[in-house]
């Protein structure tokens, strides 16, 4: 099951900054998503009403069950591996911030705000009823009444108090990194094509979804993620094939294939030389452990 909304333009100013959300997902995961992260100023709001499963968050992992609430802000990686016999149920909001043309705020909305901004993740059980906030905003962007676009923002600014006064409760701030600015709202293209096409994604076909000559492209990816077009998907590729071994019902050349390798000689030289070991004493390593 996935339900992804994206057909609309939401946008709200909070504390002297805009907040724009890019897609909204509900989804049952049939799949574990492979570590990945997003670029500066952009923040993914996790909810998790049922379900269970691990999200591993910059190389710790935690165990994710009914009710658990997640936010993964700029640069933190993380990965999410379902439960076989129960797999987690998630609502993931991907927004972004940026500076508002109508900076005049309150004082309460800049510390809420700016308590927000600093968080760059946190984890744990969510105590202010979010899922139902979470089923409201759905049914708004799901059934277009009238009015629903200025009601979905205001649940929206709602989530933003709820996020903070969870913050509050029990805060776990990670040290922020600088990273050069991302332009318009290509970062979700890049990301995206990484997270879902690693297999088939060509430096052509990335050019084209982003509308830019493959120089411009790649100098975006140098400047932004300090990483050419190669090892971006190298790296997907691998974070895909580190949790598909995992499974020790798939063969090494099950995994070469899935990982989009043409053979499994290829996939596993190019394993060996990301890991430094080999796929089979990786998956031996991971058994032990």
């Amino acid at each position: 099951m996935l339900t992804r909304l994206d057909n609309f333009d939401l946008h709200f100013s909070l504390g002297g900054y805009d907040f724009h959300v890019s897609n909204i997902v509900l989804e049952q995961f049939e799949r574990s998503i492979p570590r990945h992260s997003h670029s500066k100023n952009s923040y993914e709001i996790h909810y998790i009403p049922f379900g269970y499963g691990k999200a591993s968050i910059n190389g710790k992992d935690y165990e994710v069950t009914p009710n658990t609430l997640f936010i993964t802000g700029p640069f933190v990686e993380h990965a999410q591996i379902p439960n076989c016999q129960d797999p987690m149920c998630e609502y993931c909001i991907y927004l972004k911030l940026g500076h508002s043309s109508f900076p005049v705020s309150s004082a309460p909305e800049k510390k809420l705000t700016a308590l927000f901004k600093k968080t760059n993740f946190w984890f744990g059980q969510d105590t202010q009823d979010i899922h139902s906030l979470m089923k409201q905003l759905f049914f708004e962007l799901e059934h277009h009444y009238t009015g629903y676009s200025i009601q979905a923002e205001s649940l929206l600014k709602q989530l933003i108090i709820k996020l903070v006064r969870n913050y509050e409760n029990k805060p776990e701030i990670s040290t922020r990194k600088v990273s050069p600015n991302l332009i318009d709202n290509k970062y979700l293209i890049i990301e995206e094509c990484f997270l879902y096409e690693y297999r088939t994604l060509t430096l052509d076909k990335l050019s084209a979804r982003l509308g830019l000559g493959i120089r411009q492209t790649e100098r975006l990816l140098k400047d932004h993620y300090g990483k050419t077009f190669l090892q971006k998907k190298t790296e997907a590729r691998m974070s895909a094939a580190s949790i598909l071994l995992q499974n020790s019902g798939l063969s090494i050349t099950q995994i070469a294939e899935d990982t989009g390798y043409s053979c499994v000689e290829h996939f596993s030289a190019s394993f060996k030389r990301y890991y430094g070991q080999s796929a089979s004493a990786y998956r031996k390593e991971l058994s032990s452990s």
